[in-house]
């Protein structure tokens, strides 16, 4: 299923991306020689005559702010409902007061990553506490094991597509300065075959059309990079919260289980 949102998200922006280039970029009233498209008559005109790449460097922008939304969501959904810190300290309580069924409760409510987490312990802890065949260390250990397959699972969840943002960071930087080389070529190629009559003028534009190349790749490459260490940052601290609660957890159910 995440393959299939990312593939999807991949080709609808490629499409959109081209489609803004070619028809509005390259709008016949963006030029002064209408569908001809070689002289701009604005800003637009100018940035489509940057070549198709400036088309990719859109769908590059389409994208990053897509996942950059995605992972507003689904971080806020990792969060559960209502406020975490709340949580945590409530399944504390309930768990330091001996009551275990109200945890597994509090964690059915909030349904966050955290939760789910806590809740997989909770579970175990609850089939393993009464039985005998399991020593006291056994029983924290298949506990442990509980809760780490759960933070095998939750994990990826909050990290997934964060590559996306840091492969864009790279690609667009190199997109945007291929496509201004690309239009440095085109220009003085241009210089030569006329023999050195071309205006400083008419030089200038097209060395500036080239140079929209370079500027919409920063953009994007900006854009994804302060994305991907704003949401890095999420992670990190949301993983230290798991863990937190993850300890605090164990200590109490130790205790109980030594009694």
């Amino acid at each position: 299923m995440k393959n299939m949102f990312n593939a999807i998200v991949l080709i609808l922006a490629v499409v959109v991306g081209l489609a803004l280039w070619w028809f509005w970029l390259g709008s016949p009233s963006n030029f002064l020689d209408g569908e001809a498209r070689h002289t701009p008559s604005n800003m637009w005109g100018t940035i489509h005559t940057g070549g198709f790449l400036v088309g990719f460097l859109i769908s590059f922008l389409l994208i990053s702010i897509t996942f950059f939304i995605e992972r507003l969501l689904s971080i806020g959904k990792a969060r559960g409902n209502g406020d975490l810190i709340k949580f945590i300290k409530t399944v504390q309580v309930n768990l330091e007061q001996g009551n275990i069924h109200g945890a597994i409760a509090e964690c059915d409510k909030n349904r966050g990553s955290v939760a789910n987490v806590l809740r997989s312990g909770l579970e175990r802890f609850e089939q393993v506490e009464k039985d005998v065949e399991f020593s006291t260390d056994k029983k924290i250990a298949e506990v442990q094991r509980a809760i780490d397959e759960a933070v095998n699972l939750e994990t990826p969840l909050l990290e997934k597509n964060l590559v996306v943002l840091s492969t864009l960071a790279s690609i667009s930087t190199m997109v945007g300065l291929l496509g201004t080389t690309m239009g440095m070529i085109r220009s003085f190629a241009a210089l030569g075959e006329s023999g050195g009559a071309v205006s400083a003028q008419a030089l200038s534009i097209g060395i500036s059309e080239a140079l929209y190349n370079t500027a919409g790749g920063l953009i994007v490459a900006v854009i994804c990079i302060v994305a991907y260490n704003f949401f890095t940052t999420k992670v990190d601290g949301f993983v230290y919260m798991i863990d937190e609660a993850i300890l605090s957890m164990m200590e109490i159910l130790s205790i109980r289980v030594k009694k």
